[in-house]
């Protein structure tokens, strides 16, 4: 048996060694000189019109800059250019839920169906945006609806394809036991939306999410971000471009959808990560939940959904779904990251917990993808972030 002291004493060596190691696997952040040659390096490598880029270091922004252009015109792209956060938006969704966590409106592992006066089938399609919402009806003869819970739907594992309306018969299914495994879907976090909206409200639920977010990035000082586009508010807005390099308009999102309906800047959306990741607005038992790995992923890619599992020798043993986030270790020490994308929307955030370290890229031309993985390993090292995981071959695709 080791006495006491000496246990102590070798934990302690133990620790300070494991500090050691992460401190000097933690690079200096390069010069934003050598930042913006290796952008425009990447850029001309991938013919990517447009980008966006922020650095965190300790938990503050120490460095933000724009790149290309906004439209076809040629207008510039600059830090205050209006632009899609595409899945971006999970984790600003992510961090409201777990406010209303602390709050005690909102309990992670309570099936949703406690937080409903009548069974989540029973409700019809919002009156104003009818496809705002899945079809509730079709889980009437499907009992598992009643297991689902907010971390569930955080963690995307319901059991629902990514969207209801890809589904061959264009009905919502849910296709294994909630909370078994990982299966991207924004559905999930629509279903968390809906709860929060047409909730109880004797326990402080009915709620409208726009107003929620919003009280969030008027707190931040995010004056150009919106779950909606406002027509008309703003004209410094991004088009983008596919991966043929053709031109597209902007998405006008009209209607509150947390799964992807965010408008913002590399500014704002820079404030908000330095806030996540030092834990500003959270308590710190909510900010550890939500970093924390709460479902192990066995899958070799992020797409297809339900794809099947890697053999147990093959899994990363590391990779996991937090809540809103993807989290990992790596040389570094535990990560967080979240990914966005669309035909001509390319965004990512990285995050290291133990230097409260981040980059934020956005870029409006999905080309740029391609070269994440080389940007954010330039600027922090190597983090270990899954990105062969998320993009497999598909970076820089729409």
């Amino acid at each position: 048996m080791i006495p006491p002291f000496k246990y102590y004493r070798q934990s302690l060596l133990i620790f300070f060694a494991y500090s050691v190691s992460l401190t000097l696997a933690a690079q200096p952040i390069p010069a934003g000189t050598a930042i913006d040659a290796t952008v425009s390096g990447l850029m001309a490598q991938t013919s990517a019109k447009g980008m966006a880029v922020a650095v965190i270091d300790h938990g503050k922004v120490i460095y933000k800059h724009a790149y290309g252009i906004r439209n076809a015109k040629g207008d510039p792209l600059t830090t205050d250019t209006v632009m899609y956060g595409a899945s971006l938006t999970k984790t600003v969704f992510a961090y409201t839920v777990l406010q209303l966590v602390d709050q005690g409106k909102i309990n992670l592992d309570t099936p949703l169906a406690a937080d409903l006066d009548q069974p989540l089938p029973s409700y019809g399609p919002d009156p104003v945006f009818p496809d705002k919402y899945g079809p509730y009806k079709d889980l009437a003869d499907d009992p598992r609806w009643k297991k689902i819970t907010p971390r569930m739907c955080l963690t995307h594992s319901t059991g629902f394809d990514n969207f209801w309306f890809i589904e061959p018969d264009q009905k919502l299914h849910i296709h294994f036991d909630p909370g078994t495994r990982f299966s991207y879907s924004g559905e999930g976090l629509i279903l968390l939306q809906f709860v929060i909206e047409h909730g109880r409200k004797a326990q402080g639920l009915g709620l409208d999410l726009g107003d929620l977010t919003q009280a969030n990035f008027t707190r931040l000082g995010m004056t150009h971000t919106s779950l909606v586009f406002h027509n008309g508010q703003n004209s410094n807005v991004a088009d983008g471009w596919n991966d043929q390099g053709q031109p597209q308009p902007h998405s006008e999102r009209k209607k509150v959808r947390v799964a992807g309906s965010m408008n913002t800047t590399i500014s704002d959306l820079a404030t908000f990560t330095a806030a996540l990741v030092r834990g500003e607005g959270l308590t710190p038992a909510s900010r550890a939940e939500m970093t924390k790995p709460s479902l192990h992923i066995t899958t070799a890619g992020l797409f297809p959904d339900f794809g099947p599992d890697l053999p147990v020798s093959e899994q990363r043993k590391d990779l996991a779904a937090g809540l809103g986030v993807v989290v990992f270790d790596g040389p570094q020490g535990h990560g967080f990251y979240k990914g966005g994308h669309d035909g001509q929307t390319a965004n990512t955030m990285v995050c290291v917990e133990s230097s409260q370290r981040c980059v934020l890229i956005l870029s409006n031309d999905v080309r740029s993808e391609a070269g994440f993985a080389e940007l954010v390993k330039f600027i922090l090292g190597d983090t270990g972030v899954p990105y062969d995981w998320e993009y497999g071959d598909h970076a820089g695709k729409s």
